[in-house]
């Protein structure tokens, strides 16, 4: 063997060629891809579940209000309430239903009949939109009390 059938033999085995390293990182990429979407998929999750957790807890609060002060308070600041914020960063929603006439300002499922007959409480969900009927595209995402208390979840699953 001479000295340059050496040398070819040894520069193939030393490194890797250009078309293996792009498949290497294109097989890197799709993996990174996958990985990102369940990950903000738990992200979601979690987000969700800590705006039911702060509806529940308001729920409560408000109840405890009422028992004390034999009415409704009229708006979220009545109490303890801190002005915390719905885990996307925007503020809860909150209207009181009692001394509305009509159903117009209450929120309607698919057959317009309102989810609530003493106030509606919810998030308006990760992109932060919603409208009175929860069947509607941009209110599909909010975290929503119906039932009068009963549920609380995302209106897509109500």
């Amino acid at each position: 063997m001479t000295i340059s059938e050496r040398y070819r033999t040894r520069r193939r085995t030393m490194g890797w060629t250009l078309l293996e390293l792009m498949l290497g990182l294109a097989v890197a990429a799709v993996l990174a891809a996958i990985a990102h979407s369940g990950y903000r998929s738990i992200v979601e999750r979690g987000r969700v579940a800590h705006a039911k957790a702060d509806i529940a807890e308001f729920d409560t609060l408000i109840e405890r209000w009422r028992t004390g002060h034999r009415e409704y308070p009229t708006s979220l600041d009545d109490f303890n309430y801190d002005g915390r914020l719905d885990p996307w960063g925007n503020p809860y929603h909150y209207t009181l239903l009692a001394g509305v006439k009509g159903n117009g300002a209450a929120r309607k499922d698919h057959k317009l009949n309102p989810l609530n007959s003493d106030y509606d409480l919810f998030s308006a969900g990760r992109d932060g939109v919603f409208k009175t009927q929860i069947t509607q595209k941009d209110s599909l995402d909010d975290v929503i009390r119906a039932r009068t208390g009963g549920y609380i979840g995302l209106a897509a699953d109500y």
